[in-house]
């Protein structure tokens, strides 16, 4: 089973103000789950698009109820990888979680397009997967879904 979370928002702002917002949400100091974020790589593609690599540490808490041992640490690696067209105003980004796959497996896609009337569509969706058995499958994909959303509407 895949848990899967979809949300679109309108941002009254223009697409330049919103996207660079984007960008500079790590690090900062209201982020404090976020350990460090890195520029891997940064280029410019032959259409013109710049792409951007970079490695983000995060730490969560694991709730109560998760068994203890299987996970030595709750903090995670993640690559996030954009791709930005200033054209077309359109920002994409994908993030995946690099450790902990078995546990669950996070790819978030997020797109940020230019409206005609100057403002912003921001769309998400999140996908978890756990290939955990023991009944905890279910489980913690519905935790990661419902901390994703409560974490999305701060």
């Amino acid at each position: 089973m895949v848990k899967i979370f979809s949300q679109t928002h309108r941002y009254d702002d223009a697409w330049p103000t919103v996207t660079l917002a984007y960008f500079l949400r790590y690090p900062n100091r209201y982020a404090l789950h976020v350990i460090s974020a890195d520029v891997l790589s940064r280029k410019f593609t032959p259409s013109g698009t710049l792409v951007t690599t970079r490695l983000i540490l995060k730490r969560g808490i694991l709730p109560a109820w998760f068994p203890r041992g299987l996970m030595q640490r709750s903090e995670s690696w993640i690559v996030e990888e954009s791709e930005v067209d200033l054209d077309g105003k359109v920002l994409t980004c994908r993030t995946r979680n690099l450790d902990h796959v078995k546990i669950v497996e996070v790819v978030e896609t997020t797109e940020l397009r230019a409206a005609e009337d100057g403002t912003t569509i921001h769309k998400t969706e999140a996908r978890f997967v756990s290939s955990l058995g023991w009944g905890l499958k279910k489980r913690i994909e519905e935790y990661s879904a419902n901390k994703f959303k409560s974490n999305i509407e701060k």
